[in-house]
């Protein structure tokens, strides 16, 4: 189906910065923001991203680039491109926008978002969430989503390479 009510594609989803926060301007409601390197897509990130977008009326991932994962990660990761990723978070019902970053925190681009919600999985806490202080400032909230056990990229990988 064509028209209004047809949802958007993936592609059309993964913005650059300009593009993202003329977006996020159009908005009404609170605008939600998580961050990762969502490397291998699991359930842990699926129930992060799901409750992040519960959490607002609109959910912008910012997306590690390939060289902040090798000097967050190592020189073996990620396993999938910038732009495999990226498109396959954009093709998630629960996201609503991807932005890249190529800094190793997404300090800069929470600046320049400005989102009324921060969250992250329940490995961090409100004081260790890069931007918490800039959303709370705001006026704006911080959510930690608990982990689902036995959910992680690095424990997939080990599993892979046996």
């Amino acid at each position: 189906m064509v028209g209004p009510s047809a949802p958007r594609t993936p592609a059309s989803k993964v913005m650059d910065w300009a593009a993202a926060a003329a977006w996020r301007q159009g908005l009404a409601g609170p605008v939600v923001f998580t961050n990762g390197v969502f490397d291998l897509l699991h359930p842990g990130h699926i129930d992060v991203l799901d409750g992040a977008r519960r959490q607002g009326t609109a959910l912008i991932v910012g997306l590690n680039s390939d060289a902040s994962v090798r000097r967050l990660k190592g020189p073996t990761r990620p396993v999938r491109s910038t732009a495999e990723r990226a498109l396959v978070l954009a093709g998630l019902e629960s996201v609503d926008a991807v932005v890249v970053f190529e800094e190793d925190t997404p300090l800069s681009l929470v600046q320049r978002l400005l989102p009324d919600v921060i969250v992250k999985g329940g490995d961090y806490s409100p004081d260790t969430i890069v931007g918490a202080d800039i959303v709370t400032a705001r006026g704006g909230r911080v959510v930690v989503i608990p982990l689902v056990p036995g959910q992680s990229t690095t424990s997939i990988i080990e599993k892979l390479r046996g």
